[in-house]
């Protein structure tokens, strides 16, 4: 019942504080999923079943809030946007469109490349593609690592990967969805 009432208090604490991780895009993830598993098994709403009302509701809210921050750090662009968010910094997903002239030609030709071979019923060349972008998503979140984790940190530069990436990460899908297609 106490680390319920004490946890009701912290229930506000950032993600990576909620996992005793440092405050950085680079991740363990071992340690990060170790924490995770740790911190459920502790609120699970089943072990609080005989408690009152409010602790149930109090375990609840934990276990969601746990949930909810470990799908948050274990995504790459999804940690880099909190990271940002922390900082007070918005990415302007819905508001700041404008991406480099280089990137918006480099994406018509990814999606060029996608579309021509989906129609052509080409899975080599689909996953080829497939392969291609995540040996460049990897590229560009190791760019996305030094500028959040870099000192100082580049938030401007951080903000516009993780457009990019987000760009990067919508043509993944189209991709595997492509592939799933043409698998049936």
């Amino acid at each position: 019942m106490r680390e319920l009432a004490e946890g009701a208090r912290s229930l506000q604490q950032d993600y990576f504080a909620l996992f005793d991780l440092p405050r950085r895009f680079a991740v363990d993830t071992d340690r990060l999923e170790q924490a995770y598993l740790d911190r459920q098994g502790q609120v699970h709403p089943d072990r609080h079943a005989h408690r009152s009302d409010a602790e149930k509701r109090v375990a609840m809210q934990w276990a969601t809030r746990i949930n909810e921050a470990y799908r948050t750090l274990r995504k790459p662009l999804a940690r880099a946007r909190y990271l940002l968010e922390l900082q007070g910094f918005d990415v302007g997903v819905e508001t700041n469109t404008v991406m480099a002239p280089e990137f918006l030609m480099e994406q018509m030709e990814w999606r060029e490349a996608v579309e021509e071979a989906r129609d052509g019923a080409d899975l080599t060349e689909l996953e080829h593609l497939h392969r291609r972008l995540v040996a460049h998503a990897r590229e560009v979140n190791a760019r996305l690592g030094v500028q959040l984790d870099g000192e100082p940190a580049d938030l401007d530069g951080a903000s516009d990967t993780v457009r990019r990436l987000m760009f990067i990460e919508k043509l993944q899908e189209e991709i595997d969805d492509a592939i799933e297609a043409l698998e049936d």
